[in-house]
């Protein structure tokens, strides 16, 4: 079946992450209990890991932008040793994201040129994209962008998946999703059967291109 609409995850899938470097720089600001239990992080596994929801409420309120980045950065710091500092907290926090390699905005450039539709699906927060949009206007590369913290959903609930459905008009028949997440590509999978990969190389090597 011919595919011509994309959608791409941010984190993990265009811009490379440092998990482990984050979740060092709070375990000197707070501790290892708090970063994993208050932030919900883990150098583990996928990366960033859901403690339980009781815990983990000021990441979700922080993803689904339902609290202000001020907000978040007060909450964060109200858990660390004293001494520490609003730019403490920043700087830790900022330190998760790694670089965006210029090849894959090429390729999604060259995507768009052969006539693919591409779409932004991510569980984000202000503080890490607002900067990623100022160096690399992400807004230039896609046909539309859908992120966690302006939508108040997020992956892998049904309802952010059946948003960007209806509101960008894409044939899930024709569509592949890109997640690094298996949570986030299963529920593709499951909830409007889209055909899912967990990397820019696989979907390479899927449309052979």
């Amino acid at each position: 079946m011919e595919r011509n609409t994309i959608v791409f995850d941010l984190g993990g899938v265009l811009i490379n992450l440092n998990v482990p470097r984050c979740v060092d720089n709070f375990k000197r600001l707070m501790g290892e209990d708090n970063v994993r239990n208050i932030l919900g992080i883990d150098d583990e596994g996928e990366g960033v890991v859901a403690v339980s929801a009781a815990k983990r409420q000021l990441m979700h309120d922080y993803e689904y932008g339902n609290i202000s980045t001020d907000e978040f950065l007060q909450a964060v710091l109200s858990y660390c040793h004293p001494g520490t500092t609003i730019d403490d907290v920043r700087n830790a926090w900022m330190s998760m994201l790694a670089d965006l390699p210029q090849e894959k905005l090429d390729f999604i450039g060259a995507l768009r040129a052969a006539g693919y539709k591409t779409y932004l699906l991510s569980n984000s927060n202000q503080m890490h994209w607002d900067p990623i949009f100022e160096q690399f206007h992400l807004e230039r590369y896609f046909d539309g962008i859908y992120a966690s913290h302006h939508l108040h959903m997020a992956k892998p609930n049904k309802e952010i998946f059946d948003f960007i459905e209806k509101n960008a008009h894409i044939d899930s028949a024709h569509t592949i999703y890109v997640d690094d997440l298996e949570k986030n590509r299963k529920a593709g999978e499951s909830f409007l059967g889209w055909t899912t990969c967990a990397s820019v190389d696989e979907l390479k090597q899927l449309l052979n291109f």
